[in-house]
């Protein structure tokens, strides 16, 4: 659906008069606005399509989204000049799910997902200096220097990671998940994985065990529609991710919508407190290849990738129901990226100058102190077992 044919409650209701009364862009006065894209449901009934939302809550939602875009297209640049190296999974495109989870969520509760991690990462409070840190390998990065891009991780706010191999954060998450409700906690934990990994193996078996246990546990499909370079019609029989499940119920939800991903994400946190697991399909879509080795486009068309930008673009949705509402002129949204340019550029200009971690480090964090073979120094003579 256009972007100019997204609607509020509002407009429903009366004559738009917002061009006549400018609202704080600070404001928590209550909008409600009505998804583009209504929910799909298996075995459950959907939530509402109707979301409330502010407009402080707006702004900040494009604050950060801009943020998340610059990050990813300095990124871009970065691999190019040779100053990441390795792997590179970039998340343009796909914000809205970042943005919108979090905003249903509190820091108590728990994402891990797979090598797409950059967004997600700063949504759970991450700084920009250490992302671009661990994406050049300096020593003051997220991990150290030693994860990269894959590998982002933030354990004092529930972040688990950044994994490589496909699929298999779903049973670490599943996992964590069993240690909320073990110790009683009233949180959840996030398990993200793409279309890609929907067809492993070891997924299914994990949510057979969160089904049993009554786990509280959402199950994220990030339905980017390209699992590396091959279409989800020419890699799944049943591309409808959110009934995979079966017997677990399951909602498919626009995920280029910030505010339907909030309000799907409200719900499922809900739902699994109480009644185990759900599984979440998030309707989205990458700008970039699926690695920076990948240019995209030579099994998709440029078109279709264009169609995407023009018609659903996450930033665009916010920035639209932004100046909708009067909370902000377009001059005024466009100050704000102007300055996530120049936050990104001084990030990237900090890390640079964070050295690379010395040698030695290589050894460390291999075992957990107290746990089998310690390794001391950098040359592998100096061994020694902890075991009685």
């Amino acid at each position: 659906m256009a972007l100019s044919t997204i609607r509020t409650v509002n407009h429903l209701l009366k004559p738009f008069t917002a061009a006549t009364r400018r609202l704080s862009s600070d404001s928590n006065a209550t909008i409600n606005v009505e998804i583009s894209k209504p929910y799909t449901a298996h075995n459950i009934d959907p939530p509402s399509s109707i979301v409330e939302t502010t407009p402080n809550e707006l702004m900040t939602f494009f604050s950060d989204m801009a943020e998340m875009r610059r990050m990813e297209i300095a990124a871009d640049s970065l691999y190019k000049a040779k100053l990441i190296r390795g792997f590179c999974h970039l998340y343009d495109g796909q914000e809205a799910v970042a943005i919108g989870m979090e905003a249903a969520i509190t820091k108590k509760d728990c994402i891990i997902t797979a090598y797409r991690d950059h967004c997600i990462f700063l949504a759970r409070g991450g700084g920009l200096v250490e992302s671009f840190a661990e994406l050049m390998g300096r020593k003051d990065g997220c991990s150290k220097g030693k994860g990269g891009s894959m590998h982002f991780y933030k354990k004092d706010s529930g972040f688990y990671g950044g994994h490589g191999i496909v699929g298999a954060q779903v049973p670490l998450g599943i996992g964590i998940s069993f240690a909320q409700k073990y110790n009683k906690e009233d949180h959840v934990t996030f398990a993200m994985y793409g279309d890609g990994a929907a067809n492993q193996g070891q997924l299914f078996e994990a949510l057979n065990m969160a089904a049993l246990w009554d786990l509280p546990a959402i199950l994220v499909c990030e339905n980017n529609h390209y699992g590396m370079g091959t279409a989800e019609w020419r890699a799944a029989k049943s591309p409808a991710y959110y009934k995979r499940g079966d017997y677990v119920p399951g909602l498919k939800v626009d995920g280029m919508d910030a505010l339907a991903v909030k309000q799907a994400c409200k719900f499922a946190k809900d739902h699994v407190l109480t009644k185990g697991p759900i599984i979440l399909e998030m309707d989205t879509y990458r700008y970039h290849g699926h690695s920076m080795s990948d240019p995209g486009s030579t099994y998709r068309t440029r078109d279709e990738i264009s169609g995407v930008r023009g018609e659903r673009d996450p930033v665009e949705r916010i920035r639209n129901l932004i100046l909708d509402h009067n909370i902000a002129t377009e001059q005024e949204l466009k100050d704000i990226e102007k300055g996530k340019r120049k936050v990104v550029d001084e990030a990237i200009a900090k890390a640079k100058e964070i050295p690379m971690p010395d040698p030695s480090d290589l050894f460390t964090n291999v075992y957990v102190k107290g746990f089998g073979v310690e390794v001391f120094g950098a040359d592998r003579k100096e061994l020694r077992s902890t075991l009685p």
